[in-house]
């Protein structure tokens, strides 16, 4: 898929017009061709950002600020002016929804043009928040998810079977990082130095950290903050440690 494109109601080139959508009949273009769509409407486009936010488990206020719009852009007042016409969102707002969700333009183009009810590309992985990760229980020893306790959040195409979702809590992580961001974790990925990682340590702290340094006595990690000072690990003390894949910001 190359980009949000043909969205706005003035012109169709190839590129992203912020510009608000009006009922138009549209075309998306993926490498192999064109895919015709039902012609879209107010009501589609609204219902289509809904059902998105639904099965990430967010609700439509929660959808705007994790895609850095202001919370209250999706609301059901500001879908109409103050003089009842019809408010579209523009394809900024889309794009950075798809963004923040992981869906696809076909995945949203889809759920436009067939109904909330037809399933996106993806399944369901466990989401627990990255402070409870610390708790006995959720995890086996080789760091995959186990138990009872967990949500689930819906993400597309994940390759990693045993790959789940840590909230982020707190202000720990910022800047890179802020409370409610959300990240994919896979365990079976390989780590190199300079991923992104999630490591729970033998006393049951869960940490996001760069992973800077392995040798094969220690570790060194590097804060998601840069006020705080990189940390060195025996690696004896290291339960698990599993790469970060994505991050909703």
């Amino acid at each position: 898929m190359r980009e949000l494109f043909n969205l706005c109601t003035v012109d169709a080139s190839p590129q992203i017009r912020h510009k608000q959508i009006g009922i138009i009949s549209l075309s998306t273009f993926q490498e192999s061709g064109a895919i015709s769509l039902k012609r879209l409407t107010h009501d589609r486009i609204w219902s289509a950002i809904d059902a998105l936010a639904h099965r990430y488990g967010l609700s439509a206020s929660g959808l705007a600020k994790q895609s850095g719009l202001d919370p209250t852009a999706f609301n059901k007042s500001k879908r109409a002016t103050g003089d009842g016409r019809p408010r579209w969102p523009t394809t900024e707002s889309i794009a950075k929804v798809l963004e923040a969700t992981g869906a696809t333009l076909e995945d949203f183009t889809t759920l436009a043009s067939n109904g909330a009810n037809v399933g996106l590309h993806g399944h369901s992985i466990p989401l627990i928040g990255i402070t409870q990760a610390g708790v006995g229980g959720y995890f086996d020893d080789g760091g995959y998810p186990v138990g009872g306790g967990w949500e689930q959040v819906r993400f597309p195409r994940v390759q990693d079977e045993n790959a789940y979702a840590l909230e982020v809590s707190g202000e720990s992580m910022e800047p890179l990082y802020r409370e409610g961001d959300v990240l994919i974790v896979s365990p079976n990925a390989t780590t190199r130095k300079g991923d992104r990682v999630v490591i729970r340590t033998d006393d049951g702290e869960v940490m996001a950290k760069t992973l800077v340094r392995r040798t094969s006595k220690t570790i060194e990690l590097a804060s998601m903050n840069p006020d705080h000072p990189n940390i060195v690990l025996p690696l004896d003390r290291v339960e698990w440690i599993a790469r970060i894949i994505w991050a909703s910001q």
